[in-house]
């Protein structure tokens, strides 16, 4: 197949592009200057206008798209613009792009967030009955989706891909949340009653994939079947990197911390208590499907 990833330089684009290029053809659509390596080839984009790079989308069977500013930020009224922006105009210009094509990928995907559903600690939301709320987050979600849905592409079914934490050896949330429990400071963050929905990156590439070969369309939750409360994320990391002890971060040690860091206490916090209730029902099976499992391999890679 011919896969294009759109923004496809950070943490999960190489993920998802390590995953499939020995087997498909890549094309990886990025900010920075166009190149060709041995497995990969790399066409410059703006992600707000059609410059050229909508060529690429001619004959493909796979179109992705990670793209969108990092939420890992202070939500000042310039980077909640920009956050929602990104998404937003990202979205809508693939969507103008396949429009015009004449031989349009045959299937979209498009990153979305397991974010869009209220905090939860007292019920597991899937896809059906997932209970979505009002804040800046979810509202930039919703926006996302529904720029990706209004997107007429009759010949190319679309699939929003609601992600929770992505766990890797190299990228994403683990990196940082291991050294913090090397340093000592790996206790429960808040409460620890949250719930954190994660997946291992193997498994995160390997339900991209089992979306494609199964054409699943609407809405996937992309989440481990397992979310599990911060207190005990934090206890099985410590367990799995040796640490015999972590201490607690309270809620508002984490407000002092995020403002100093330039971040917000919403990324820990927040009870993400999802389930992929249709990768399962399509019969996706998980290799890390335990939290334990999972940061083992990890820890160990």
């Amino acid at each position: 197949m011919k896969i294009v990833i759109a923004a496809g330089t950070g943490f999960l684009g190489q993920v998802l592009a390590n995953h499939f290029k020995k087997e498909h053809k890549i094309v990886i659509l990025t900010r920075g200057k166009g190149f060709t390596d041995n497995t990969i080839k790399y066409v410059h984009w703006d992600a707000k206008t059609l410059t050229g790079w909508q060529t690429e989308l001619e004959g493909a069977d796979v179109l992705i798209n990670l793209a969108g500013k990092s939420v890992d930020c202070r939500y000042n009224e310039e980077n909640k613009r920009e956050i929602m922006a990104s998404r937003t105009e990202s979205t809508a210009v693939l969507g103008r792009a396949i429009a015009q094509c004449t031989n349009p990928p045959k299937h979209w995907l498009n990153s979305s967030t397991a974010t869009i559903y209220r905090h939860s600690e007292d019920k597991q939301m899937d896809e059906a009955t997932g209970e979505i709320g009002h804040d800046f987050s979810m509202n930039v979600a919703k926006v996302w989706e529904s720029t990706f849905f209004a997107a007429e592409t009759p010949h190319t079914i679309k699939t929003a891909l609601r992600t929770s934490i992505v766990l890797g050896k190299n990228g994403g949330a683990f990196v940082p949340l291991k050294n913090l429990v090397k340093a000592g400071l790996g206790g429960r963050q808040g409460s620890g009653k949250q719930f954190v929905s994660w997946i291992h990156e193997a498994d995160f590439a390997r339900a991209v994939a089992f979306i494609i070969t199964n054409k699943m369309e609407g809405v996937v939750n992309v989440v481990s079947p397992t979310p599990v409360r911060n207190a005990e994320f934090m206890t099985a990391l410590q367990r799995a990197t040796g640490r015999p002890f972590g201490i607690p971060i309270t809620k508002w040690l984490l407000k002092m911390g995020a403002a100093l860091i330039g971040t917000e206490t919403e990324l820990v916090l927040k009870s993400r208590n999802v389930i992929p209730k249709r990768l399962q029902d399509s019969g996706f099976t998980f290799s890390y499907g335990r939290l334990s499992q999972a940061l083992t391999n990890l820890v160990k890679s």
